[in-house]
């Protein structure tokens, strides 16, 4: 194998290097104050913890407007209507929240999917440089090995 594909190859992998970009902190800054509020909220909405408080607001309010003193119940059983009230103001804010929160996400995920494309592509150039340094790595140790074969084989 003649060494100038090899070299040309070399070189071409050079040429097409460009620095590893960092696609998490490129998303960071190209978010806007409402946009990382938007993520934030999704982030911490859509975890155990505020699902348990969520549920325990929820049982500790209808515990009490249930099985508390009558003269302390502020929204008696079967009323509710206080609690009803709060929770659908909560659901028609955080539902827009929510959805905004995972466009962006998906967004990053799209631009990571792509940057890890990206190295997949670099490291197949890599590897085929390799591979061809290493066969013509073999061709020579099998030139080097014959004519050891040779010589040690000559009547001397």
């Amino acid at each position: 194998m003649d060494p100038v594909p090899l070299a040309a190859a070399h070189e071409a992998l050079k040429l097409s290097r460009k620095p590893i970009r960092n696609v998490n902190a490129k998303h960071r800054e190209s978010l806007s104050a409402l946009e990382r509020f938007a993520v934030a909220i999704t982030n911490h909405v859509g975890s155990m913890g505020f699902f348990l408080i969520i549920v325990g607001w929820t049982t500790l309010w209808l515990g009490w407007n249930t099985i508390g003193p009558k003269e302390l119940r502020y929204d008696p059983y079967p009323a509710f209507v206080l609690w009803l009230f709060l929770s659908n103001v909560l659901q028609i804010f955080l539902m827009p929240l929510i959805m905004i929160g995972q466009n962006l996400q998906g967004r990053h995920s799209e631009a990571r999917a792509e940057s890890d494309y990206e190295v997949n592509v670099r490291a197949e150039k890599e590897i085929e440089v390799i591979l061809l340094h290493l066969e013509r790595q073999n061709e020579m140790i099998v030139k080097i090995l014959s004519r050891m074969a040779n010589a040690d084989g000559e009547p001397g």
